[in-house]
Protein backbone atom coordinates (compact mmCIF):
# COMPACT_ATOMS: atom_id res chain seq x y z
CA UNK A 1 0.00 0.00 0.00
CA UNK A 2 1.45 3.53 -0.74
CA UNK A 3 2.19 5.92 1.91
CA UNK A 4 -0.69 8.48 2.87
CA UNK A 5 0.35 11.83 1.20
CA UNK A 6 0.98 14.63 4.35
CA UNK A 7 -2.11 15.92 3.06
CA UNK A 8 -4.07 13.13 4.38
CA UNK A 9 -2.60 12.52 7.14
CA UNK A 10 -3.11 16.11 8.29
CA UNK A 11 -7.16 15.65 7.00
CA UNK A 12 -7.18 12.35 9.36
CA UNK A 13 -5.65 14.22 12.47
CA UNK A 14 -8.14 17.48 11.78
CA UNK A 15 -11.23 15.46 10.90
CA UNK A 16 -10.36 13.15 14.46
CA UNK A 17 -9.89 16.37 16.13
CA UNK A 18 -12.72 18.27 15.18
CA UNK A 19 -14.87 15.00 16.13
CA UNK A 20 -13.10 14.44 19.46
CA UNK A 21 -14.01 18.22 20.26
CA UNK A 22 -17.48 17.50 19.19
CA UNK A 23 -17.55 14.43 21.58
CA UNK A 24 -16.14 16.38 24.67
CA UNK A 25 -18.10 19.26 24.49
CA UNK A 26 -21.48 17.33 24.16
CA UNK A 27 -20.71 15.03 26.56
CA UNK A 28 -20.42 18.37 28.68
CA UNK A 29 -23.54 19.93 28.08
CA UNK A 30 -25.03 16.44 29.22
CA UNK A 31 -23.06 16.63 32.64
CA UNK A 32 -24.16 20.19 33.13
CA UNK A 33 -27.88 19.87 31.74
CA UNK A 34 -28.83 16.37 31.93
CA UNK A 35 -29.63 13.50 29.20
CA UNK A 36 -31.35 16.29 26.68
CA UNK A 37 -31.62 15.85 23.43
CA UNK A 38 -30.30 16.14 20.78
CA UNK A 39 -26.96 15.72 23.03
CA UNK A 40 -27.22 12.21 23.59
CA UNK A 41 -28.11 11.15 20.47
CA UNK A 42 -25.51 13.36 19.05
CA UNK A 43 -22.88 12.49 21.47
CA UNK A 44 -23.25 8.67 20.30
CA UNK A 45 -22.92 9.33 17.00
CA UNK A 46 -20.15 11.57 17.46
CA UNK A 47 -18.02 8.21 19.13
CA UNK A 48 -19.64 6.89 15.71
CA UNK A 49 -18.02 8.91 13.69
CA UNK A 50 -14.65 8.72 16.06
CA UNK A 51 -14.52 4.99 15.41
CA UNK A 52 -14.71 4.94 12.01
CA UNK A 53 -11.74 7.52 11.83
CA UNK A 54 -10.09 5.21 14.34
CA UNK A 55 -10.41 1.83 11.90
CA UNK A 56 -8.72 4.55 8.88
CA UNK A 57 -5.97 5.20 11.66
CA UNK A 58 -5.31 1.68 12.08
CA UNK A 59 -5.70 0.45 8.79
CA UNK A 60 -3.02 2.60 7.46
CA UNK A 61 -0.48 2.03 10.71
CA UNK A 62 -1.00 5.73 12.23
CA UNK A 63 -0.43 6.77 15.76
CA UNK A 64 -3.71 7.61 17.43
CA UNK A 65 -3.90 10.59 19.05
CA UNK A 66 -5.23 11.35 22.14
CA UNK A 67 -8.60 12.74 23.31
CA UNK A 68 -7.50 16.04 24.96
CA UNK A 69 -10.34 17.74 24.97
CA UNK A 70 -12.44 16.23 27.76
CA UNK A 71 -12.59 19.57 30.64
CA UNK A 72 -10.78 21.78 28.28
CA UNK A 73 -14.33 22.78 26.27
CA UNK A 74 -16.84 25.74 26.45
CA UNK A 75 -19.58 25.40 29.25
CA UNK A 76 -22.86 26.91 28.29
CA UNK A 77 -24.97 29.02 30.57
CA UNK A 78 -28.05 27.66 29.41
CA UNK A 79 -29.76 24.93 27.37
CA UNK A 80 -30.35 27.74 24.58
CA UNK A 81 -26.42 28.59 24.32
CA UNK A 82 -25.76 25.25 23.98
CA UNK A 83 -28.55 24.88 21.33
CA UNK A 84 -27.26 27.71 19.45
CA UNK A 85 -23.28 26.59 19.35
CA UNK A 86 -24.27 23.14 18.17
CA UNK A 87 -25.66 25.00 14.70
CA UNK A 88 -22.43 26.86 14.56
CA UNK A 89 -20.54 24.37 15.47
CA UNK A 90 -21.91 21.65 12.84
CA UNK A 91 -22.04 24.84 10.18
CA UNK A 92 -18.56 24.75 10.87
CA UNK A 93 -17.77 21.15 10.81
CA UNK A 94 -19.21 21.10 6.91
CA UNK A 95 -16.52 23.77 6.21
CA UNK A 96 -13.95 21.63 7.54
CA UNK A 97 -14.88 18.53 5.68
CA UNK A 98 -15.36 20.75 2.68
CA UNK A 99 -11.65 22.07 2.64
CA UNK A 100 -10.46 18.98 3.60
CA UNK A 101 -12.36 17.44 0.49
CA UNK A 102 -11.05 19.95 -2.20
CA UNK A 103 -7.97 18.14 -2.24
CA UNK A 104 -7.54 15.12 -3.36
CA UNK A 105 -7.93 11.87 -0.89
CA UNK A 106 -7.43 8.00 -1.72
CA UNK A 107 -11.27 6.84 -2.16
CA UNK A 108 -11.41 5.11 1.38
CA UNK A 109 -10.76 8.47 3.11
CA UNK A 110 -12.63 10.97 0.78
CA UNK A 111 -15.65 8.39 1.71
CA UNK A 112 -15.69 8.21 5.26
CA UNK A 113 -15.13 12.73 5.22
CA UNK A 114 -18.43 12.70 2.79
CA UNK A 115 -20.34 10.50 5.24
CA UNK A 116 -19.57 12.87 8.27
CA UNK A 117 -19.94 15.65 6.32
CA UNK A 118 -23.22 14.39 4.84
CA UNK A 119 -24.66 12.69 8.95
CA UNK A 120 -23.55 16.82 9.97
CA UNK A 121 -25.42 18.83 7.57
CA UNK A 122 -28.69 16.38 7.49
CA UNK A 123 -28.54 15.15 10.74
CA UNK A 124 -26.70 16.67 13.40
CA UNK A 125 -27.39 20.62 11.96
CA UNK A 126 -31.13 20.06 11.86
CA UNK A 127 -31.70 18.32 15.35
CA UNK A 128 -29.73 21.14 16.70
CA UNK A 129 -31.96 24.23 14.90
CA UNK A 130 -34.94 22.27 16.08
CA UNK A 131 -34.17 22.07 19.62
CA UNK A 132 -32.70 25.63 19.15
CA UNK A 133 -36.02 27.03 17.99
CA UNK A 134 -37.74 24.81 20.76
CA UNK A 135 -35.93 26.60 23.41
CA UNK A 136 -36.77 30.29 21.99
CA UNK A 137 -40.17 29.81 21.77
CA UNK A 138 -40.93 28.04 24.72
CA UNK A 139 -38.22 30.83 26.31
CA UNK A 140 -36.67 27.65 29.14
CA UNK A 141 -32.63 28.19 29.47
CA UNK A 142 -33.65 24.31 31.52
CA UNK A 143 -33.64 21.10 29.63
CA UNK A 144 -37.12 20.62 27.38
CA UNK A 145 -35.55 17.70 25.95
CA UNK A 146 -34.84 15.31 27.96
CA UNK A 147 -34.53 10.96 28.36
CA UNK A 148 -32.23 11.15 25.04
CA UNK A 149 -36.01 12.74 22.80
CA UNK A 150 -37.32 16.10 21.83
CA UNK A 151 -40.57 16.88 23.30
CA UNK A 152 -43.11 17.81 21.26
CA UNK A 153 -43.94 21.36 21.51
CA UNK A 154 -46.95 23.56 20.22
CA UNK A 155 -46.82 25.20 16.54
CA UNK A 156 -44.46 22.65 14.86
CA UNK A 157 -42.93 19.08 14.65
CA UNK A 158 -40.00 17.71 16.86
Amino acid sequence: MDRLTEHEIEALREALDDEYHAWATYDQVIADFGEVAPFVNIREAEARHIEALLFLYRAFGLQVPENDWPGRVERYPSLQVACEAGVAAEVANAGLYDRLLAEPVRPEIAAVLQRLRQASQERHLPAFRRCAGRQRVEGSTEGDCVSGRPRRWRGGRS
